[in-house]
């Protein structure tokens, strides 16, 4: 699969087969996390892969739109660590490049998955946070399911030529 179909051809998947997914395939996603580009290069990010069923469960209930982790092979949070970046929304921002590269490689992989979001709903990080019992210093900024799909989506059209102001 080309780069560009990869990016176009990517939906979010929310319906997964019971299939497994190895370790060694879930390392792949977050080694591709790993190589986006952050603000001054400061990599302040950390990565949380949960394969554990009955934390999946939690998550599922924790997150609103969450249901899908139920039956997700694995999820990943992301999250940004202060102690290395003290501004919050480097973290966002540098967390949803590292995020948009797991999902593009899933995507290339033959694996589902979804983006939900927690930063900056303060309940959501908050009982994330908790269920996790993540360190002060570690802010979760989104949460990404993964499973081998179930579903097809069809290829919107997206492009929109009155958005582009060319100088």
């Amino acid at each position: 699969m080309s780069t560009f179909k990869t990016i176009l051809d990517r939906r979010s998947i929310r319906k997964y087969t019971d299939e497994k997914i190895s370790k060694e395939d879930q390392l792949k996603i977050v080694k591709a996390g790993m190589y986006a580009p952050s603000a001054r290069n400061t990599r302040a990010w950390k990565f949380i892969v949960i394969n554990d069923k009955e934390k999946l469960s939690q998550l599922a209930e924790a997150h609103p739109y969450g249901g899908m982790l139920k039956d997700a092979a694995f999820a990943i949070l992301v999250c940004g660590d202060i102690k290395l970046e003290e501004t919050k929304e480097y973290l966002a921002i540098n967390c949803a490049a590292a995020t948009q590269n797991m999902l593009l490689a899933a995507h290339y992989m033959e694996i589902g998955s979804v983006w939900l979001g927690v930063f900056p709903r303060e309940k959501r990080m908050q009982d994330i946070s908790n269920l996790l019992n993540l360190d002060k210093d570690i802010i979760p900024i989104s949460l990404v399911s993964f499973g081998k799909a179930t579903e097809t989506k069809e290829f919107p059209q997206r492009f929109e030529e009155n958005k582009i102001e060319f100088i």
